[in-house]
């Protein structure tokens, strides 16, 4: 019995070290990364940072709202493109379809989140941007092209917490609906997505932080011209893409001002996760 209580409290203290561990790595970053962007930012001016629509950094013009547009609109579009098709995937996958056929499906939406995301770029710069010019002209780069290319990319992850929160769903839920007269689709759709809806609504905001993050796919395909979006078939650059082009040969204050746009991104991904605490919160 000695022995065996060494070996809890040997494991107890590992996993307590590794979870202190990711915390303070964590920690780390947001240190590091808010002490080099937000004295630059400071000193710039937040408002003029965020609201200001030139980024000539040789002009010391630092304006981040064209890229900050056009990052909201390209995650938003994103996920109007994949959240009904990973539900219905979801759904199909949970509820209709034969074990054989999901038995195949499954993994190729597995395998969609395990290919890197260069790969998924130079297949949208090589098949999407030539299809979308030849139907609508302008290049085809463009916003448009990253949305769909993004939607691809973060399919799995919604398919994956959709399918998980159904399967939570107590089976005594769809067996009452259908014992009170319900059909199948609406036991589905009246009964067990909104009692799956904290399981699914965590998979969208996870999703929507990935295409907010997004860099390298994003690049390939949508053009990289700092101006504010006329349309959805306009060119524009992320607040990622800025910094992964231009932080190789950045200096003084230009860094520091790609720092602070990495300070922005962050504020984002913390306001998404903020907003699913008070969501699952709300549920419970």
């Amino acid at each position: 019995m000695k022995q065996k209580d060494l070996r809890e409290n040997i494991a107890e203290l590992l996993f307590r070290l590794t979870s202190y561990a990711s915390v303070l790595g964590l920690g780390g970053i947001l240190f590091f990364l808010l002490l080099k962007g937000v004295p630059p930012m400071l000193r710039y001016g937040v408002g003029d940072f965020l609201t200001g629509t030139v980024w000539h950094a040789s002009k010391g013009e630092f304006g981040v709202f064209p890229m900050l547009l056009t990052t909201v609109l390209v995650s938003l579009g994103a996920l109007l493109f994949a959240v009904p098709l990973g539900i219905g995937t979801a759904i199909f996958l949970h509820e209709r379809a034969p074990k054989r056929l999901a038995s195949l499906v499954r993994p190729g939406v597995e395998l969609l989140a395990g290919i890197p995301s260069v790969v998924y770029g130079f297949v949208g710069l090589v098949l999407l941007v030539p299809w979308l010019h030849s139907v609508f002209g302008g290049g085809g780069d463009s916003l448009f092209a990253a949305m769909l290319l993004l939607s691809v990319m973060i399919l799995p992850t919604i398919v994956a917490t959709a399918e998980t929160a159904l399967a939570a769903v107590p089976k005594s839920y769809k067996e009452g609906a259908l014992a009170l007269g319900a059909s199948p689709m609406q036991s589905i759709f009246q009964v067990q997505i909104p009692a799956a809806k904290s399981g699914i609504l965590t998979g969208i905001i996870l999703a929507l932080g990935r295409a907010l993050g997004e860099t390298m796919a994003v690049i390939l395909v949508i053009g990289n011209s700092v101006a504010l979006p006329k349309s959805l078939l306009s060119r524009g650059r992320t607040l990622t893409g800025n910094i992964a082009m231009e932080m190789g040969y950045a200096t003084s204050e230009h860094q520091g001002m790609l720092f602070a746009s990495g300070v922005v991104l962050l504020v984002m991904i913390m306001l998404l996760s903020g907003l699913l605490q008070w969501q699952l919160r709300r549920r419970s």
